[in-house]
């Protein structure tokens, strides 16, 4: 039985959607027992995050993974937020989309532009940041590439370094597909204008 495709899986999944906050929030159960959970601004149709849950083995629910947005921080007992903190001073990777681009910003990073390089490992479907000072190394992948089986193009990656933030940013080669996301982002307000009546927060 072949493979169904990711817009399959997507026309597939149940969904449910409220507005809150000045942000349309969408919820997907797939199939497969997977939850994706998205969050886009109203008046701008920008998606603001995108993260993922699904069974752990015990049949519980896991916990949430990050994809696009800010990234959350695990909860620590009292005491382990006492003995243990996380320096701020440490790197914060994330991903911030725009209207036209994939976008990957990492905090705390003092060192000069010239310093930095990014590179695309095409056998491992991953994109590389390195240093000439070996003082930051880092991978990482472009699941919405994975999903629909594009391919990686290192000349579409850009980088940017201003106020300790490395700004990389993956376009036009990933246009076409943002394009077509946002645009989804309108056909999902009214393909779930159905399931208003259904609202939950999750």
């Amino acid at each position: 039985m072949a493979v169904p495709s990711w817009l399959e899986r997507l026309r597939a999944a149940s969904k449910t959607a409220l507005v809150q906050d000045g942000k349309r929030k969408i919820h997907y159960l797939f199939e497969d027992g997977k939850e994706m959970a998205e969050e886009y601004e109203v008046k701008t149709g920008q998606l603001v995050s995108r993260k993922w849950r699904e069974k752990n083995t015990l049949g519980g629910s896991g916990k949430w993974q990050v994809e696009v947005g800010e990234p959350t921080s695990p909860l620590l007992g009292v005491l382990e937020s006492e003995l243990i903190k996380e320096s701020s001073s440490n790197p914060v990777f994330m991903r911030k989309d725009t209207l036209t681009s994939f976008q990957w910003r990492i905090r705390n990073l003092p060192y000069p532009k010239e310093v930095y390089s990014v590179s695309v490992e095409k056998e491992q479907r991953c994109c590389v940041i390195r240093t000439t000072n070996k003082k930051y190394y880092k991978k990482f992948s472009i699941p919405d590439l994975d999903r629909y089986q594009l391919p990686l193009d290192a000349a579409a990656l850009s980088f940017t370094h201003a106020n300790n933030t490395l700004i990389i940013t993956g376009s036009p080669w990933t246009g076409a597909l943002c394009t077509w996301h946002f645009r989804r982002g309108n056909q999902d307000r009214q393909l779930y204008r159905g399931h208003i009546a259904q609202q939950h927060i999750w």
